[in-house]
């Protein structure tokens, strides 16, 4: 599609406004509208009822060339990739998704492709998105996207149907909310601190409603890895799109790939992005900013991403929350993980490390764990695995050698997928193990049932690996192996 110019301008607009504006097909009401989807990202574990249902009622894809599926979910990421699952659902579903791309004429990157790896690691390294795109996918880690300019949303099953029936989505249009980072980061912190900060200062649904535009000099910073771990885990804080500024970053990592403009379309593009930006005087109805020299490594102590504390402190104590739902779930989330007040967190002991998932699986988190852990040794009762965020992250890594160097230290090198951020496909957690995770949630049994998360920056997990326990990421580095 190309979107329908904007409209003249009348008041100032944010990035998420002029992007949703240029895609309205049809206002429904004051807060609905149907949307153009430029890009459709299936998965093998919620597209088989949409498919179903275009099968139910004879209905074809409206433009299969605009969706693509991947494999990411269910498939098991043993050192070597085999097309045999032994677990029967996940087999069936992958061989659905397979018919299903088949039938319909969808391009699919399936269990043996050069390509495979998590949807949104995949889709940007591919050349797939683009700023000012609108993409969705029955996912909530869409938001991923935002980091590149573009509008990306996870939507439900019912909805998946729409989208591949029509190439629009009835939408309810989201608040603005901007998050700015200034300063410079210190030494140990990373992306994923700075939004478990923000995630820790307003909690699980403080941006529900809104789009979160980040912004501020030391965003400005930090390279695209590091800006698609703010948009990827800013969902955990209950917001349905992420938006950033495109700017010279974004155009290099996005120049050459497979699919993305080339030659005078190129030039064209570029222009085109260099205008993507809030105009100024645009209205966000809640503003934040967080000074990062302030920010400390993060680890969460309990079951959800607002739990986090600085390593360097304790598990909190119930009795001081005043209030009682609150309080209430201070003491469930304590029993279930297993801990007490007043522990200091480097005294936790982990039993499993895991680097990976659409939040930190790319090759600059593999780079900086590898960083910690060279010339170390994995702690003898701990098991450590890196599942790399797609087969070419993989490859690149193995040809800079940090394959080699996570072997040597203990740990285990896998195939690329999901892998143990779900627990879904033969990755898993046994009942009371506590592991150090990359990973974006810490729920309840996320990783296993009765499993135990915490989740921290992948230089944090292979600290943690190498102590056997939770540690400060400052302390290993100020050290020579």
């Amino acid at each position: 599609m190309n979107p329908r110019p904007d409209p003249a301008p009348t008041t100032p607009r944010t990035i998420y406004d002029k992007i949703v504006d240029a895609h309205t097909v049809r206002r429904i009401d004051e807060r609905h509208l149907l949307l153009y989807v430029d890009r459709h990202i299936l998965n093998e574990y919620t597209s088989p009822q949409a498919f179903s249902g275009l099968r139910e009622h004879n209905r074809r894809v409206h433009r299969p060339a605009s969706t693509l599926a991947i494999v990411d979910h269910v498939n098991p990421t043993a050192a070597q990739r085999v097309r045999a699952i032994a677990d029967p659902q996940a087999a069936a579903q992958v061989d659905y998704v397979e018919r299903n791309c088949q039938d319909f004429g969808i391009e699919l990157i399936g269990l043996l492709d050069s390509r495979q790896g998590i949807e949104h690691v995949v889709c940007p390294e591919q050349g797939l998105v683009s700023p000012g795109m609108v993409i969705a996918c029955g996912d909530s880690h869409t938001t991923t996207y935002g980091a590149f300019g573009a509008l990306g949303f996870g939507i439900g099953t019912s909805d998946v149907e729409h989208v591949l029936a029509t190439q629009t989505v009835v939408y309810e249009r989201l608040r603005n909310m901007r998050v700015r980072f200034d300063g410079t980061l210190p030494p140990g912190v990373t992306a994923k601190d700075l939004v478990m900060t923000v995630i820790r200062a307003i909690g699980v649904a403080g941006a529900t409603g809104f789009a979160v535009e980040f912004a501020g000099s030391a965003t400005d910073r930090l390279d695209v890895a590091g800006r698609m771990t703010l948009c990827n885990m800013i969902v955990e804080a209950g917001a349905r799109g992420a938006v950033m500024a495109p700017d010279a970053r974004v155009c290099d990592y996005l120049k050459d790939r497979p699919k993305a403009p080339r030659g005078a379309l190129w030039s064209q593009a570029t222009a085109a992005w260099a205008n993507l930006r809030s105009d100024a005087g645009a209205v966000f109805e809640r503003d934040l900013a967080f000074d990062v020299a302030a920010v400390a490594p993060l680890v969460t102590w309990g079951t959800s991403p607002d739990q986090a504390v600085g390593i360097t402190d304790s598990v909190p104590d119930p009795a001081a929350e005043p209030d009682p739902a609150r309080r209430a779930s201070i003491v469930r989330a304590l029993a279930y993980m297993g801990l007490e007040p007043g522990t200091p967190m480097r005294s936790v002991a982990i039993d499993r490390a895991f680097i990976g998932s659409c939040t930190n699986g790319r090759l600059e988190d593999l780079r900086a764990a590898a960083g910690i852990v060279a010339g170390r040794k994995v702690a003898p009762h701990v098991r450590a695995m890196v599942v790399p965020g797609s087969s070419q992250v993989r490859r690149e890594a193995e040809q800079e050698g940090l394959d080699r160097i996570f072997v040597a230290a203990g740990f285990e090198w896998r195939q690329s997928g999901c892998s143990m951020c779900l627990a879904m496909n033969g990755d898993v957690l046994g009942a009371g193990e506590r592991c150090a995770s990359s990973t974006n949630r810490n729920f309840e049994g996320r990783q296993g049932r009765a499993g135990r998360t915490h989740l921290m920056s992948p230089a944090m997990v292979a600290a943690a690996a190498v102590a056997g326990h939770l540690v400060d990421v400052r302390d290993l580095a100020r050290e020579v192996p």
